[in-house]
Protein backbone atom coordinates (compact mmCIF):
# COMPACT_ATOMS: atom_id res chain seq x y z
CA UNK A 1 0.00 0.00 0.00
CA UNK A 2 1.39 3.08 -1.19
CA UNK A 3 0.53 6.11 1.26
CA UNK A 4 0.37 9.95 -0.50
CA UNK A 5 1.58 12.29 2.06
CA UNK A 6 2.69 16.11 1.80
CA UNK A 7 5.30 17.39 4.37
CA UNK A 8 5.83 20.67 5.58
CA UNK A 9 9.94 21.73 5.45
CA UNK A 10 9.42 25.42 5.71
CA UNK A 11 9.66 27.08 2.69
CA UNK A 12 7.89 24.57 0.90
CA UNK A 13 5.56 21.63 1.02
CA UNK A 14 7.00 18.39 -0.46
CA UNK A 15 4.33 15.84 -1.75
CA UNK A 16 5.98 12.24 -1.46
CA UNK A 17 4.69 8.33 -1.04
CA UNK A 18 5.55 6.27 1.37
CA UNK A 19 5.14 2.39 1.63
CA UNK A 20 7.21 -0.39 2.60
CA UNK A 21 7.17 -1.21 6.51
CA UNK A 22 7.05 1.14 9.07
CA UNK A 23 10.12 -0.13 10.92
CA UNK A 24 12.43 -0.89 7.83
CA UNK A 25 15.38 1.10 7.68
CA UNK A 26 14.33 3.94 5.52
CA UNK A 27 14.95 4.52 1.81
CA UNK A 28 14.43 8.12 0.06
CA UNK A 29 13.99 8.55 -4.04
CA UNK A 30 14.91 10.98 -5.88
CA UNK A 31 13.29 11.64 -9.72
CA UNK A 32 15.45 12.87 -12.56
CA UNK A 33 14.51 16.33 -13.86
CA UNK A 34 10.75 16.79 -14.78
CA UNK A 35 9.93 13.70 -13.07
CA UNK A 36 7.54 12.99 -10.27
CA UNK A 37 7.56 10.11 -7.12
CA UNK A 38 5.65 8.15 -9.74
CA UNK A 39 8.56 7.80 -11.54
CA UNK A 40 9.87 4.97 -9.16
CA UNK A 41 6.60 3.00 -9.76
CA UNK A 42 8.66 0.31 -11.75
CA UNK A 43 11.38 -0.57 -9.03
CA UNK A 44 9.42 0.88 -5.09
CA UNK A 45 7.62 -1.92 -4.71
CA UNK A 46 10.62 -4.62 -5.03
CA UNK A 47 12.39 -2.37 -2.88
CA UNK A 48 9.92 -1.44 -0.21
CA UNK A 49 10.09 -5.09 1.15
CA UNK A 50 12.69 -4.15 2.87
CA UNK A 51 12.83 -0.81 3.37
CA UNK A 52 10.13 2.40 4.53
CA UNK A 53 10.80 4.10 0.71
CA UNK A 54 10.31 7.52 0.89
CA UNK A 55 9.90 8.67 -3.08
CA UNK A 56 9.87 12.71 -3.37
CA UNK A 57 8.16 15.36 -5.83
CA UNK A 58 11.18 17.76 -5.07
CA UNK A 59 10.35 21.53 -5.51
CA UNK A 60 8.40 22.46 -8.81
CA UNK A 61 7.81 19.13 -9.78
CA UNK A 62 4.65 17.28 -9.32
CA UNK A 63 2.69 17.60 -6.52
CA UNK A 64 5.14 19.42 -4.58
CA UNK A 65 5.46 23.34 -4.10
CA UNK A 66 6.40 25.30 -6.99
CA UNK A 67 7.38 28.41 -5.43
CA UNK A 68 9.44 30.03 -8.20
CA UNK A 69 12.68 30.12 -6.65
CA UNK A 70 15.16 26.95 -8.02
CA UNK A 71 18.12 25.73 -7.18
CA UNK A 72 19.57 22.06 -6.49
CA UNK A 73 21.17 24.03 -3.37
CA UNK A 74 17.84 24.34 -2.69
CA UNK A 75 16.43 20.94 -3.23
CA UNK A 76 18.72 19.37 -1.30
CA UNK A 77 18.24 21.76 1.46
CA UNK A 78 14.60 20.46 1.26
CA UNK A 79 15.27 17.17 1.16
CA UNK A 80 17.33 17.48 4.22
CA UNK A 81 14.58 18.92 5.91
CA UNK A 82 11.93 16.46 5.37
CA UNK A 83 14.33 13.73 6.97
CA UNK A 84 14.16 16.36 9.87
CA UNK A 85 10.46 16.95 9.64
CA UNK A 86 10.15 12.94 10.06
CA UNK A 87 12.89 12.70 12.63
CA UNK A 88 14.55 10.20 10.08
CA UNK A 89 18.31 9.05 11.04
CA UNK A 90 20.78 7.89 8.76
CA UNK A 91 19.23 6.72 4.93
CA UNK A 92 19.84 4.91 2.50
CA UNK A 93 19.62 7.25 -0.53
CA UNK A 94 18.99 6.79 -4.31
CA UNK A 95 19.34 9.71 -6.89
CA UNK A 96 18.61 9.47 -11.06
CA UNK A 97 20.08 11.91 -12.98
CA UNK A 98 19.35 15.43 -11.59
CA UNK A 99 18.21 13.51 -8.23
CA UNK A 100 21.70 11.96 -8.24
CA UNK A 101 23.33 15.33 -8.56
CA UNK A 102 20.77 16.47 -5.16
CA UNK A 103 22.14 13.22 -3.43
CA UNK A 104 25.47 13.42 -3.84
CA UNK A 105 25.45 17.31 -2.65
CA UNK A 106 23.60 16.22 0.71
CA UNK A 107 26.05 13.21 1.22
CA UNK A 108 28.69 15.48 1.17
CA UNK A 109 27.06 18.36 3.32
CA UNK A 110 26.11 16.24 5.57
CA UNK A 111 27.69 12.74 5.04
CA UNK A 112 26.60 11.40 8.78
CA UNK A 113 22.69 11.78 6.87
CA UNK A 114 23.37 8.89 4.82
CA UNK A 115 24.25 5.26 5.32
CA UNK A 116 24.37 4.22 1.50
CA UNK A 117 24.19 6.32 -1.64
CA UNK A 118 22.84 5.16 -4.86
CA UNK A 119 23.59 7.31 -8.16
CA UNK A 120 22.14 6.21 -11.73
CA UNK A 121 23.34 7.12 -14.73
CA UNK A 122 25.03 10.36 -12.76
CA UNK A 123 28.58 12.45 -14.34
CA UNK A 124 30.63 13.95 -12.28
CA UNK A 125 30.29 17.93 -12.85
CA UNK A 126 31.92 19.61 -15.29
CA UNK A 127 31.10 22.24 -17.32
CA UNK A 128 29.73 22.02 -20.29
CA UNK A 129 28.31 24.18 -23.65
CA UNK A 130 25.15 25.58 -22.57
CA UNK A 131 22.02 25.54 -24.46
CA UNK A 132 18.26 26.65 -24.29
CA UNK A 133 15.41 24.46 -24.40
CA UNK A 134 12.06 25.38 -26.11
CA UNK A 135 9.38 24.96 -23.59
CA UNK A 136 6.66 22.57 -24.61
CA UNK A 137 3.35 23.41 -25.76
CA UNK A 138 0.29 22.90 -22.84
CA UNK A 139 0.12 22.20 -19.34
CA UNK A 140 3.51 20.61 -17.86
CA UNK A 141 3.68 18.57 -14.57
CA UNK A 142 6.67 20.93 -13.78
CA UNK A 143 7.87 24.65 -13.54
CA UNK A 144 9.35 25.78 -16.80
CA UNK A 145 11.19 28.38 -15.14
CA UNK A 146 12.73 25.23 -12.65
CA UNK A 147 14.05 24.01 -15.88
CA UNK A 148 15.76 26.86 -16.97
CA UNK A 149 17.39 27.33 -13.66
CA UNK A 150 18.27 23.71 -12.90
CA UNK A 151 19.78 23.52 -16.74
CA UNK A 152 21.93 26.77 -16.14
CA UNK A 153 23.47 25.09 -12.82
CA UNK A 154 24.13 21.37 -14.53
CA UNK A 155 25.80 23.35 -17.89
CA UNK A 156 27.97 25.64 -15.52
CA UNK A 157 28.37 23.73 -12.19
CA UNK A 158 29.80 25.37 -8.94
CA UNK A 159 33.36 24.12 -8.58
CA UNK A 160 32.65 23.36 -4.83
CA UNK A 161 30.53 20.25 -6.04
CA UNK A 162 33.73 18.52 -7.65
CA UNK A 163 35.46 19.42 -4.33
CA UNK A 164 33.68 18.34 -1.83
CA UNK A 165 32.81 14.94 -3.56
CA UNK A 166 35.45 13.50 -1.36
CA UNK A 167 33.73 14.27 2.09
CA UNK A 168 31.43 11.64 0.95
CA UNK A 169 31.77 8.87 3.67
CA UNK A 170 28.76 6.39 2.51
CA UNK A 171 29.79 3.66 0.63
CA UNK A 172 28.34 4.64 -2.79
CA UNK A 173 27.29 2.33 -5.70
CA UNK A 174 26.90 4.14 -8.93
CA UNK A 175 24.88 2.88 -11.73
CA UNK A 176 26.05 3.19 -15.43
CA UNK A 177 23.63 3.16 -18.58
CA UNK A 178 26.09 2.20 -20.86
CA UNK A 179 27.08 3.25 -24.65
CA UNK A 180 23.16 3.90 -24.73
CA UNK A 181 23.50 6.11 -22.25
CA UNK A 182 23.18 10.29 -23.64
CA UNK A 183 25.58 10.89 -20.47
CA UNK A 184 29.19 10.48 -21.24
CA UNK A 185 30.17 7.47 -19.47
CA UNK A 186 33.55 8.57 -18.48
CA UNK A 187 32.05 11.16 -16.50
CA UNK A 188 30.22 8.64 -14.77
CA UNK A 189 32.91 6.27 -14.27
CA UNK A 190 34.98 9.36 -12.86
CA UNK A 191 32.86 10.05 -10.63
CA UNK A 192 32.58 6.79 -9.01
CA UNK A 193 35.98 7.50 -8.59
CA UNK A 194 36.43 10.63 -6.69
CA UNK A 195 33.94 9.15 -4.14
CA UNK A 196 35.75 7.42 -1.48
CA UNK A 197 34.41 4.73 -1.22
CA UNK A 198 32.55 4.61 -4.63
CA UNK A 199 32.21 1.61 -7.22
CA UNK A 200 30.82 1.23 -10.10
CA UNK A 201 28.33 -1.26 -11.88
CA UNK A 202 26.84 -0.59 -15.76
CA UNK A 203 24.24 -2.22 -17.05
CA UNK A 204 23.65 -1.27 -20.60
CA UNK A 205 20.21 -0.49 -20.43
CA UNK A 206 20.49 3.63 -21.37
CA UNK A 207 19.87 6.58 -19.02
CA UNK A 208 16.95 4.95 -17.88
CA UNK A 209 18.09 1.75 -16.22
CA UNK A 210 15.15 1.44 -13.25
CA UNK A 211 12.62 1.35 -16.51
CA UNK A 212 14.37 -0.12 -19.11
CA UNK A 213 15.84 -3.01 -16.68
CA UNK A 214 13.95 -2.78 -13.41
CA UNK A 215 14.98 -6.58 -12.46
CA UNK A 216 18.21 -5.70 -12.94
CA UNK A 217 18.56 -2.38 -11.61
CA UNK A 218 16.62 -3.98 -8.07
CA UNK A 219 18.35 -6.61 -7.72
CA UNK A 220 22.02 -4.84 -8.09
CA UNK A 221 20.19 -2.23 -5.51
CA UNK A 222 18.89 -4.91 -3.35
CA UNK A 223 22.41 -6.67 -2.90
CA UNK A 224 24.34 -3.59 -2.53
CA UNK A 225 22.15 -2.10 0.36
CA UNK A 226 22.04 -5.40 2.25
CA UNK A 227 25.59 -6.01 1.68
CA UNK A 228 27.96 -6.55 4.99
CA UNK A 229 30.83 -3.76 4.33
CA UNK A 230 34.03 -4.47 5.50
CA UNK A 231 37.17 -1.91 5.91
CA UNK A 232 38.75 -1.37 3.01
CA UNK A 233 40.94 1.35 1.14
CA UNK A 234 38.87 3.50 -0.49
CA UNK A 235 38.03 2.85 -4.28
CA UNK A 236 39.39 -0.76 -4.03
CA UNK A 237 36.18 -2.20 -3.15
CA UNK A 238 33.04 -2.99 -5.46
CA UNK A 239 29.54 -4.46 -5.49
CA UNK A 240 31.25 -7.91 -4.84
CA UNK A 241 30.61 -11.37 -6.67
CA UNK A 242 27.97 -12.37 -4.04
CA UNK A 243 26.24 -8.84 -4.93
CA UNK A 244 26.66 -9.20 -8.51
CA UNK A 245 25.34 -13.12 -8.24
CA UNK A 246 22.36 -12.19 -6.21
CA UNK A 247 20.96 -11.02 -9.92
CA UNK A 248 21.73 -14.01 -11.44
CA UNK A 249 18.20 -14.71 -12.31
CA UNK A 250 17.94 -11.63 -14.84
CA UNK A 251 21.15 -11.26 -15.83
CA UNK A 252 23.47 -13.81 -18.00
CA UNK A 253 26.95 -12.38 -18.29
CA UNK A 254 29.25 -10.15 -16.02
CA UNK A 255 32.99 -8.96 -16.96
CA UNK A 256 34.57 -6.13 -16.30
CA UNK A 257 34.58 -2.79 -17.76
CA UNK A 258 37.94 -1.79 -19.70
CA UNK A 259 37.91 2.11 -19.01
CA UNK A 260 38.03 2.70 -15.61
CA UNK A 261 40.63 4.30 -13.70
CA UNK A 262 43.43 1.95 -12.09
CA UNK A 263 42.44 0.74 -8.52
CA UNK A 264 38.57 0.45 -8.91
CA UNK A 265 36.83 -2.36 -9.47
CA UNK A 266 33.53 -1.98 -11.78
CA UNK A 267 31.31 -4.55 -13.37
CA UNK A 268 29.12 -4.71 -16.26
CA UNK A 269 26.10 -6.54 -16.44
CA UNK A 270 24.07 -7.45 -20.03
CA UNK A 271 20.46 -7.67 -19.17
CA UNK A 272 18.90 -10.20 -21.08
CA UNK A 273 15.94 -8.33 -22.24
CA UNK A 274 14.25 -4.73 -21.73
CA UNK A 275 10.97 -3.73 -22.30
CA UNK A 276 10.24 -1.96 -25.57
CA UNK A 277 8.20 0.53 -23.49
CA UNK A 278 8.01 2.14 -19.77
CA UNK A 279 5.38 2.08 -17.21
CA UNK A 280 4.41 5.52 -18.83
CA UNK A 281 3.94 4.20 -22.47
CA UNK A 282 7.11 6.30 -23.30
CA UNK A 283 9.71 4.77 -25.80
CA UNK A 284 12.68 3.28 -24.08
CA UNK A 285 15.26 6.13 -23.74
CA UNK A 286 12.88 8.58 -23.51
CA UNK A 287 11.19 10.78 -20.70
CA UNK A 288 9.08 14.20 -20.79
CA UNK A 289 12.23 15.62 -20.27
CA UNK A 290 14.41 13.96 -23.03
CA UNK A 291 11.59 15.08 -25.55
CA UNK A 292 11.55 19.01 -24.16
CA UNK A 293 15.50 19.18 -22.93
CA UNK A 294 17.31 17.19 -25.95
CA UNK A 295 20.69 17.62 -24.13
CA UNK A 296 20.38 17.15 -20.86
CA UNK A 297 23.83 15.51 -20.50
CA UNK A 298 23.12 14.59 -16.60
CA UNK A 299 19.92 16.57 -15.69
Amino acid sequence: MVDQRSVDVGEVRLACQVSGPADAPPLVLLHALGEDATDWEAVAPVLARSRRVYALDLRGHGRSDWPGDYSLELMQADVLRFLDALGLGPVDLIGHSMGGIVAYLLAADQPQRVSRLVLEDVAVPRPREPSTPARPDGALTFAWEMVLAVRRQIDQPDPRWLERLDRITAETLVLAGGPDSHVPQDGVAELARRIPYGRVVTIPAGHLIHHAAPEAFTEAVSAFLEEDFRPCRPNMSAVGDRAVGTAARVLHRRDRDPGPPPGMKTTTISVEHANAEHGQGRPLQTSIVDDVVRSRAAG
